[in-house]
Parts: C-alpha cells; sequence; structure tokens
C-alpha cells in the first residue's frame, strides 16, 4: 500500500538526514553499486528488523548494534526495502548487507553472526509485515516506542526548523485531532492507515494500530518492545536485553553517541495535559497488546 502521500512524507524525513547518510547513500547507490550487485549472490540478509518509529532514537540503535562483534551492519540505515524500495529487487537489497566471506570470519572468531535492517518506517505499513513474515518467517522484531506525545512534538520541530510549517505545534496538534475526529469511519480502510499513519503527526503515535499486525503475524517471543526513554537513559541496560533477545552474549558498547539529536523550547504545560488525555486508551491498548507498561501519562 502507497500512495502520493506515503512518498511525500518520506521525502520530508529524507531531507532531514545528515551530510553523512546521503554521501553513505549516494557512495553506495553509485559508485559501489555495480561491485556489490555483482556480488549479491555471495551476500548474507538479515534476520532481525527494527520496525520503528520515526523519531525515536533509532538511527542510535543502528549505530549501537554495529559496534557489536557478532553483528555485520548495513551499508546504511532506513533502507525501506519493503515498501518504497521492493521494486529494486532482492540482489539490490542483498548487496547492502556483508558477504557470507565476512559472516564466516565473523563466526570464526566470535561464535555468531547476525545482521541487521533498521528501517522505522517499516511499522505503519500492513503490506511490509506481509513481505517480512514472507521472507523471514523466523526473523527478530524490535521496535523503539517513544511517548507519542514527545514522539509528536520532535516531529513537530524537525517540520519547523527545516521550514516545512509556519504553524504553532498547538494549531498543528488541532488540525491533526480533527482529521483524525472526521475520518474514524475510516479505520478500516487499510490505505487509509497506511496515510493517516504517515502525514498525521498524533496517528503516528497510535502504536497498538501499528503493531497488531506484527503480533498477529509473528509470535510473541520474536518480537522486542524498548521504550526509547530507557534506551537514552539506561542504554546498556537496555542493550543487554537486546543481545539476549538476539541470542547473542553481551557486549559493552563504548560509544553511545546520540544520533539526530535536536535541541528545542519545552512543550507547554496546558498542550501536554490535553495530549495525556488524548493518548490514554491509545496507550492502554498498546499496554494491553504487548504486555507492557510505559510511564508515558505524565
Amino acid at each position: 500500500v502507497k500512495s502520493h502521500n506515503q512518498m511525500k512524507y518520506k521525502n520530508q524525513i529524507n531531507n532531514n538526514t545528515s551530510i553523512k547518510k546521503i554521501y553513505q547513500k549516494i557512495f553506495y547507490g553509485l559508485i559501489k553499486r555495480n561491485y556489490y550487485y555483482l556480488s549479491s549472490p555471495f551476500r548474507v540478509l538479515p534476520k532481525c528488523f527494527v520496525i520503528g518509529v520515526v523519531r525515536s532514537g533509532t538511527t542510535s540503535l543502528y549505530h549501537y548494534l554495529g559496534q557489536h562483534p557478532c553483528i555485520g551492519s548495513s551499508a546504511y540505515d532506513e533502507i525501506g526495502y519493503f515498501d518504497e524500495n521492493y521494486h529494486l529487487g532482492i540482489n539490490w537489497y542483498k548487496s547492502l548487507f556483508p558477504t557470507k566471506f565476512t559472516k564466516d570470519k565473523i563466526i570464526k572468531k566470535h561464535g555468531k553472526f547476525l545482521t541487521y535492517d533498521v528501517t522505522p518506517f517499516y511499522i505503519y505499513n500492513p503490506l511490509v509485515t506481509r513481505r517480512i513474515f514472507e521472507s523471514f518467517p523466523q526473523a527478530k522484531i524490535i521496535s523503539n516506542l517513544r511517548n507519542p506525545i514527545d514522539r509528536a512534538y520532535s516531529n513537530y520541530i524537525i517540520m519547523l526548523q527545516d521550514g516545512d510549517t509556519n504553524k504553532t505545534f498547538e494549531e498543528m496538534v488541532q488540525i491533526a485531532m480533527d482529521e483524525i475526529n472526521k475520518n474514524k469511519s475510516k479505520l478500516n480502510d487499510e490505505a487509509y492507515i497506511v496515510d493517516t499513519f504517515y502525514e498525521n503527526i498524533l496517528a503516528r503515535g497510535f502504536y497498538a494500530d501499528q503493531l497488531e499486525i506484527w503480533f498477529e503475524k509473528f509470535q510473541k517471543k520474536q518480537l522486542l518492545m524498548i521504550p526509547s526513554e530507557d534506551l537514552a537513559q539506561k542504554s546498556d541496560q537496555v542493550l543487554r536485553k537486546v543481545f539476549e533477545f538476539l541470542n547473542l552474549p553481551y557486549f559493552k558498547i563504548k560509544d553511545f553517541t546520540k544520533q539526530n539529536k535536536r535541541e528545542y523550547p519545552p512543550m507547554k504545560d496546558e498542550t501536554r495535559k490535553l495530549l495525556i488525555e488524548f493518548y490514554k486508551p491509545h496507550n492502554e491498548k498498546l499496554y494491553s497488546l504487548i504486555n507492557q507498561h510505559f510511564d508515558w501519562d505524565k
């Protein structure tokens, strides 16, 4: 399921990536494409997918995981193969991952090997879920989940700083709420849902609605939900849990540099109170689905 609105939002997010990431994509996409494409039969596919969510620390997690000696990184994060780049084919996808020779070398030295795909847009699209399940039914699925209020505000700040809006956060919230209330009857329409999760800064925080199909397709033991607040504040403790989930030995990460971090003024208290009430039923639905509770109601 894909639309013009999806592509528009994807382009907005991609425009916010660092110069380094843009260089990486150009480098791998143009200069090395022929070599990597030709060598794709000798490359391995991921067994782990970090599916979400946007503005929740997925880029930081990508860099943390890549420091583990048993893990081989993809060429870059936000590959997007299972949604907007699916037409490029499996050989293109494989070209972005380590070779079998690298895998054998790591296994010989450390005993285990794993590579991973970090694309925070995957969570929104049921078609992506089905594609990953069909290709990798035994995959491990990880999602960072940030307090939806803070996630929405962070998303707004990016739009404001990059000139994509001149509205206040309060105006954006009201517009998003009005749209959600107006279109409640369409929530069973898969195409509408995908567009809404991409475009509406508040609906992107309806995590239970996005995760339901993942829990339908995959066994609970294959899914790990990480509160991004814990990843930021208790990084080593969270990564210990991640490595255990991936059946990898514990490794103490040395570089905990936060990626894509921005400073911005605090949200108005009255706006936060409004959004706490707005998200309460959606958060409760999430807690019931994943059998975890996060301290988001304050």
